[in-house]
């Protein structure tokens, strides 16, 4: 974090079959001003992308950041598609400050969330997380190595999907993790072949853990503490949990949607299918929270998301680029987290450099720190297998943040603090 505010651009991008946001560079516009022959141009572009016949989207939202300041900022297509619903309604147009369930762009939200309790002594990195979670945490086939959650936020601890990611609030993460649990099957959440802190695998259960861990030390419900440690502070809209949403913020919260036809009993892409509501429809019936009453608090901290779950707005997501980009000072003139935290959180922590030391997820993720990629510019071969992690097809824009995919929805928050 040593170049320039004035030198340093922003990318946080949600595209998708649902939506989009996104921060970039682009030049900016005064408020109230009459748009700009360029402007108009890049609505146009943008309002292509979600009528393109071939793969349309339902929305898009996106923002753009230059030298720290928002630039741009932008809403096509629509949020909320009324007939498309369980219950019929108004259309709904989407915006910069439309809620969308930014998948895992989560897990940066989550580390961020981690990186508080540590400024402040409630967690440390390095140490063994059974410590907190009161039972070993240990992979059968390593019983001496502990787990750590460094290792959790850099995908190196051992952990996999193969078991699973999430479980409802009457069951206990402990059954799934320690032999003898009733979830625990054959072991599957365990690499049989990665020791913990050797081996890069992309997975979705750390986060579970992590956010059972944070649970542990402060005695409080993962979306409850999210609020208390990332969008309280940084006064943004949204949250882990729709159910604790106010009227204001429910109703700015986007449906995913996906456009499927059944064709012998699988269902498949359809461009001139109806949109059909994935995630987030809440037109007939309101969220429900998932958390029972009966929830032991440290049991199970899969309920609420924390790898995939978060709702924000590309508005929201503009908050955090400009906190990463001003080394942990918020633009609501509070300081969030203190520079050495952000360096650190954005610190190296692994790079792909041998096939036996990390899956490169097909050679899109090559470096990683504590819960954000690292993006190298690296181009795909001219195949485009394996994939690369260019994220300008011209090259020459490397950044920190995090991509996500799920239920219609791609995204990245990416910050570039060299140009």
């Amino acid at each position: 974090m040593t170049q320039p505010m004035d030198r340093r651009k922003a990318i946080a991008a949600i595209p998708a079959l649902a939506s989009f946001s996104a921060c970039t560079t682009m030049p900016s516009t005064p408020a109230n001003a009459q748009p700009t022959a360029a402007a108009v141009s890049r609505n146009a572009a943008f309002q292509a992308i979600v009528n393109d016949p071939a793969k349309p989207l339902a929305s898009l939202a996106l923002l753009s950041m230059k030298n720290g300041e928002v630039a741009y900022s932008a809403g096509f297509g629509l949020a909320r598609i009324g007939a498309a619903g369980a219950k019929p309604g108004p259309d709904v147009l989407a915006g910069p400050d439309t809620l969308y369930r930014i998948a895992s762009i989560s897990k940066t939200f989550t580390t961020l969330g981690v990186m508080r309790l540590v400024e402040r002594g409630v967690l440390d990195l390095d140490a063994d997380v059974g410590h907190y979670l009161g039972w070993p945490l240990r992979n059968p086939k390593f019983p001496y190595l502990s787990v750590t959650l460094r290792q959790m936020l850099t995908h190196t601890s051992g952990l996999r999907d193969d078991a699973g990611y999430s479980w409802p609030s009457d069951k206990a993460i402990k059954d799934v993790l320690a032999p003898g649990g009733a979830l625990y099957g054959k072991g599957e959440a365990w690499s049989p072949r990665a020791m913990p802190g050797d081996y890069f695998q992309y997975a979705n259960l750390p986060w579970g853990v992590i956010g059972t861990v944070m649970e542990c030390a402060t005695n409080t419900r993962f979306d409850v503490l999210m609020q208390q440690e990332l969008y309280g502070p940084l006064g943004i809209d949204g949250g882990f949990n729709p159910a604790t949403f106010p009227a204001d913020q429910l109703a700015k919260l986007a449906t995913l949607y996906r456009k499927r036809t059944e064709v012998n009993g699988k269902e498949v892409w359809n461009p001139a299918g109806p949109w059909v509501p994935q995630v987030d429809d809440y037109s007939a019936q309101a969220p429900q929270n998932r958390a029972s009453p009966s929830y032991a608090i440290g049991t199970n901290g899969t309920l609420f998301g924390p790898q995939g779950s978060a709702r924000a707005s590309a508005s929201g997501l503009g908050v955090i680029a400009q906190m990463l980009m001003n080394e942990g000072m918020a633009p609501n003139g509070k300081r969030y987290l203190k520079p050495v935290t952000v360096k650190r959180m954005l610190s190296r922590q692994w790079t792909y450099t041998m096939p036996d030391k990390g899956d490169s997820y097909g050679g899109l993720m090559r470096a990683w720190g504590l819960g954000n990629q690292q993006f190298l510019d690296v181009r795909a071969d001219e195949k485009g297998k394996p994939a690369g992690d260019r994220i300008l097809a011209q090259g020459g824009y490397t950044g920190i943040g995090h991509l996500g995919n799920a239920w219609g929805l791609t995204s990245a928050l990416i910050v570039n603090t060299q140009a």
